[in-house]
């Protein structure tokens, strides 16, 4: 079975989520019903957005009262769990829930894991550092980041040669002239 970023997200638990420095520890994958470690073997923190912050507050207060109507005697450490409270199952998400809402949405069908891709890409595009890119991810070297991402950073390649013309505004003795070179 391939490892896929629902299988981290399906493992996190309450304890996980730091709401007040507003990020999600990763410490471990649930994977065909058995928790396991990561796939680098390596935790990680994942910040999150003031927006993704909110949803999960949401959940958490939804999770309390669902606690109450189904009797279950305490909320259940599974932030994303089934109607009894126990954890989802990765392929019933994505066949059962993932897929169709895509298709209800008239999206194209994507891979859960493109989600990932796609939280990386609008990081480097939104002008974030590819090690800032790379912690979040948890990649084991900014190699790997940037052989993956490296093509999505706007104007990379421009803008370095937009800062050598700065350069040599700055310092005009930084380049020589078409007389100096003729001498």
């Amino acid at each position: 079975m391939l490892l896929s970023e629902s299988d981290e997200v399906l493992a996190r638990d309450r304890p996980d989520v730091d709401f007040n420095g507003r990020f999600i520890e990763v410490r471990r994958n649930l994977v065909a019903g058995r928790v396991t470690t990561p796939k680098n073997g390596k935790t990680r923190r994942v910040d999150m957005s003031a927006q993704l912050t909110d949803a999960l507050r949401a959940l958490q207060r939804t999770r309390k009262k669902e606690t109450l109507k189904n009797g279950w005697g305490s909320v259940p450490d599974w932030i994303f769990c089934t109607e009894s409270g126990g954890p989802l199952d990765g392929d019933n998400l994505r066949h059962r829930v993932f897929y169709k809402l895509l298709e209800k949405a008239e999206l194209r069908r994507v891979r859960f894991h493109d989600l990932r891709h796609t939280f990386a890409s609008l990081l480097l595009q939104n002008g974030e550092s590819p090690a800032y890119v790379k912690e979040q991810m948890g990649h084991s070297s900014i190699q790997v980041t940037v052989d993956i991402y490296g093509h999505l950073i706007p104007g990379a390649n421009r803008q370095a040669v937009d800062r050598l013309d700065d350069a040599t505004r700055r310092n005009p003795r930084a380049t020589r002239t078409e007389a100096a070179i003729k001498q």
